[in-house]
């Protein structure tokens, strides 16, 4: 298996393609990253030095990538955060030279805008390229509950009205939507659902809720949903693998207290998770 990730990078912690390369290798995926910008730690910090990349920066990448015939054997692209407009326009030229290659290749979207509480926190314009641009050309999208609201314009209070958003995001592309975070009428307060659809078959997963927020954690549910819808060929099945092994790293990272998920130290939740959540068709 062969996944073009074009994503961030930073060097302490994990997030964007530090959060997505690791656990696809460890699976036994090729990864061919791409990154778009090289910083020393997320920007939730109170501050972080490096530098962001250009569109044409990523562009030149992915072309040298395109000139080495590679592209007939990519599976997959993989993108999250986009920091402008000219980065989104080098991701779906991506895009469109993998499926030129390999019409079986497929486009993982995830579309980063924002998260309850912290509001939209990307830049004027990019929420417009993911709905208009990029989300049309998605075979798989992996919005949060915050983002599938924003994109559908639609309240989701109950499980009845997250079924609506995601038909109605799946009819604008995706065939393929997983909400990474869902939480409804329904929700009991100590758990947190993930909804994962396929044309009109839909599956939901509940877990306990964590007391721990981790940058990062959607790349890596991103990263891992796309490995098992891949290598399984079935929705359900890639919602329960990807959630089980997401909610093992993320246990022991709050069980140590740690600052940044400990991908490392867990990475055998990424192979056999300790813990298996099975979903249930709704």
């Amino acid at each position: 298996m062969n996944v073009l990730s074009i994503q961030s990078w930073v060097a302490f912690g994990h997030v964007g393609n530090a959060a997505a390369v690791f656990p696809l290798q460890r699976l036994g995926a090729e990864v061919w990253a791409v990154n778009t910008v090289q910083f020393s730690n997320h920007t939730g910090y109170p501050d972080w030095t490096g530098t962001a990349f250009s569109g044409a920066h990523v562009a030149a990448i992915v072309n040298g990538i395109v000139a080495r015939g590679a592209m007939r054997d990519c599976d997959a692209v993989l993108s999250g955060y986009v920091g402008d407009a000219a980065v989104g326009a080098a991701i779906l030229a991506a895009v469109a030279a993998a499926k030129a290659a390999n019409p079986r290749a497929l486009y993982c979207c995830d579309p980063v805008i924002g998260d309850v509480g912290r509001g939209v926190f990307v830049r004027p314009g990019i929420a417009e390229f993911l709905a208009h641009e990029a989300l049309p050309r998605a075979d798989i999208a992996t919005p949060n509950q915050f983002e599938l609201e924003h994109l559908t314009g639609l309240a989701v209070a109950t499980l009845e009205d997250a079924k609506q958003a995601v038909a109605t995001l799946q009819a604008r592309g995706p065939r393929i939507v997983l909400v990474t975070s869902l939480r409804t009428d329904a929700t009991p307060a100590d758990a947190i659902d993930l909804l994962a659809a396929e044309g009109d078959a839909m599956h939901l997963l509940r877990t306990p809720r964590l007391p721990y927020a981790a940058n990062g954690a959607g790349d890596l549910m991103a990263a891992l949903f796309l490995f098992h819808r891949l290598a399984r060929g079935d929705t359900a099945q890639a919602l329960a693998a990807a959630t089980s092994s997401v909610f093992g790293v993320l246990r022991r990272t709050a069980a140590e207290g740690a600052a940044e998920m400990l991908l490392i130290a867990a990475q055998d939740e990424l192979v056999s998770p300790e813990q298996q959540f099975a979903p249930v068709r709704c």
